[in-house]
């Protein structure tokens, strides 16, 4: 859905017109031609029968009823141009017309299907959008910038989050990536966070706000189960600022997050990564929170797996620590829209998951 409500056009392959055309008169002049001059009792002008079939597998109905009154007509003037039988030319003709009246039938029901589809996965990106709040989001602490993707495919919606909520233990910032496509991972999406949003300000410590989502991803499943759905578990980071220049972390399964200061960058070392939301009771050892430097003047990145798991054409990983290392001299403003349109080039292709990409800087002491 775009940002005024209007349903987005439909993607995937269409033909131009232009295209439509050079195409199929191409196709029809080889065919005919082909025909005429070997002279063979086998005609091969009927087989100008499939152009508007391929037509409406790739074009809109009126371009497949327009490739299907050609065919017809240019199956005429052939019968007639090689002294056809008149019987022989009123088969092909029907044939033709039945095939064409076919063609324009599937490629309407398959353009309402797509339609459809598209409707129903913008509607779960507009809803997967207003699970997050929008950026900028500033605290007494730190201003959190960056950028949110929901990618908007049918069967690829994620569940994608973040939150940063100032109470009165410090901020408390949570980026998290709920296993799974579709409905049913943002509805565990907005489990979490509205659990998030309450512990953030009612736990004292760290661990006992990543103790209130456990509860609520274990009570999730526990919902799915009874209703059918899969289980499903979400790797989580959570941070606790403060004024200090020592951050409080959890990890949950997620990736740590990188500091660039001081011409660097490099990933904070949080140690052996805990079991993800909804594993906990799999685990032998308890959650506990690790803390890492983050000084002023620095920029702090979290971002989800749509960014480390990103390939390349070979394959290759996108290479995100080495591009925040080749970004760290430059101006740590717009970092996530220069790393979303490295991403990609770097593809060679629109994005195929969501991707989540938190910058963090300390708030300027006041005068």
């Amino acid at each position: 859905m775009t940002d005024d409500g209007r349903l987005r056009r439909r993607d995937g392959p269409r033909l131009s017109t232009p295209v439509l055309v050079v195409a199929g008169l191409l196709l029809t002049v080889l065919v005919v031609t082909l025909d005429i001059s070997t002279g063979t009792a086998v005609r091969l002008f009927p087989l100008l029968v499939f152009l508007p079939a391929i037509v409406s597998a790739l074009g809109e109905v009126w371009q497949t009823a327009l490739a299907s009154v050609w065919v017809i007509l240019v199956e005429v003037l052939t019968g007639v141009y090689i002294r056809a039988q008149a019987d022989d030319i009123l088969l092909a003709t029907g044939f033709m017309t039945l095939f064409g009246l076919l063609s324009v039938l599937g490629c309407r029901y398959r353009v309402l299907r797509e339609e459809e589809v598209s409707r129903l996965r913008s509607a779960a990106a507009a809803l997967q959008r207003l699970i997050v709040r929008p950026l900028p989001l500033r605290t007494a602490d730190v201003v959190v910038n960056g950028l949110y993707q929901p990618v908007e495919e049918d069967a690829m919606v994620g569940g994608d989050m973040y939150e940063v909520a100032a109470s009165r233990h410090g901020t408390r910032v949570l980026i998290a990536d709920v296993q799974g496509k579709g409905l049913p991972a943002i509805g565990t999406a907005l489990a979490v966070l509205g659990s998030f949003r309450e512990a953030a300000y009612r736990e004292h410590t760290l661990t006992g706000v990543v103790a209130a989502l456990e509860n609520s991803v274990v009570r999730q499943n526990a919902f799915a189960a009874q209703t059918g759905e899969p289980e499903r578990l979400v790797t989580a980071l959570v941070l606790d600022i403060g004024r200090e220049p020592v951050v409080e972390a959890v990890n949950c399964g997620h990736i740590a997050p990188f500091v660039i200061h001081d011409g660097d960058a490099a990933q904070a070392d949080l140690g052996e990564p805990a079991v993800p939301l909804g594993l906990a009771a799999l685990s032998s050892a308890p959650r506990k929170g690790v803390r890492f430097t983050f000084p002023a003047g620095a920029t702090m990145l979290l971002c989800t797996d749509g960014v480390t798991e990103a390939r390349d054409r070979r394959g290759t990983f996108y290479p995100l620590e080495a591009r925040l290392r080749s970004y760290a001299r430059a101006p740590s403003g717009g970092l996530a829209a220069r790393i979303d349109a490295d991403l990609r080039v770097f593809t060679g292709t629109a994005p195929r998951d969501d991707i989540a990409i938190l910058t963090l800087r300390r708030t300027e002491p006041s005068p």
